[in-house]
């Protein structure tokens, strides 16, 4: 029987290929990716951000390019659209926002291979891969066809989100690709108290995420703060990292991205 892995190929020209997971929906993986690619290349890295989440695509909205549409270069390759140093790359900038992206198995195959040999990348340092929740068909061909230099899965705090993360974990192991950690975001609330102190409040039953963590010999590479500024960024469509460079959420982002280029 063949392994399915011997056809992965390189992307030529990408370095580092890092795929944002999570089990579940709802845990701020898209905000993350994206905050995440736009802090690298502040640190001046060429950076990529691939939207795999082919049913529920939101980066074109996170970085302010809904209504744009890529060009094809004479080698008939996708010329990815350039925001905040960051070549982009969606299925929601070839479909219309309102439409439904009714695929099945062999179609996201088939997609997945587009965006990664028939688009123009040029040379990246990193390219992020923006992935559905679960652990499904995208999530399988992502693996198959390209060498995955490390997965970030990203979870909330309670016990319903981390059974789930256990299985995008379970996943990545199956699957051979490195796991370089855990990212829980919207980890707490900062707000003031009776007394006018800020005090971290937690938005979110605190589970047993650390101590699965620990016991598994897993990283957690960030605790996130529910960010409300963080949430208007992603709905105007400029990073955080750009237009509030010395905000706390900028500099955790940062933070992240220095972790991730030194692994």
């Amino acid at each position: 029987m063949q392994n399915p892995f011997e056809q992965q190929k390189p992307v030529p020209g990408i370095k580092k290929i890092i795929a944002v997971s999570s089990g579940k929906g709802g845990v701020g993986k898209s905000t993350v990716a994206a905050n995440l690619a736009a802090a690298t290349a502040k640190l001046g890295k060429k950076v990529g951000l691939l939207d795999c989440d082919i049913y529920g695509p939101s980066i074109p909205r996170m970085f302010g390019i809904l209504n744009q549409k890529p060009e094809i270069a004479e080698d008939h390759k996708i010329i990815p659209i350039k925001r905040h140093d960051v070549k982009i790359m969606s299925i929601g900038l070839l479909v219309d926002d309102e439409l439904a992206v009714v695929w099945r198995g062999p179609m996201l195959f088939k997609a997945v291979d587009q965006f990664l040999f028939g688009v123009n990348w040029g040379e990246l340092d990193y390219l992020f891969v923006d992935l559905p929740p679960g652990t499904g068909d995208v999530q399988l061909s992502l693996a198959q066809k390209v060498p995955v230099a490390g997965a970030i899965a990203v979870s909330t705090p309670q016990d319903v989100a981390l059974s789930d993360v256990k299985k995008a974990l379970d996943m990545w192991a199956r699957v051979q690709v490195p796991l370089l950690g855990v990212v829980e975001n919207m980890s707490f609330l900062t707000v003031k108290d009776s007394s006018g102190s800020f005090v971290k409040q937690q938005l979110f039953p605190k589970g047993s995420l650390d101590h699965y963590l620990e016991e598994k010999g897993i990283a957690k590479l960030a605790e996130l703060a529910f960010y409300p500024n963080l949430a208007k960024a992603c709905e105007i469509g400029i990073p955080l990292v750009s237009s509030q460079p010395d905000s706390e959420e900028a500099k955790s982002f940062l933070e992240l991205a220095q972790k991730i280029c030194a692994l």
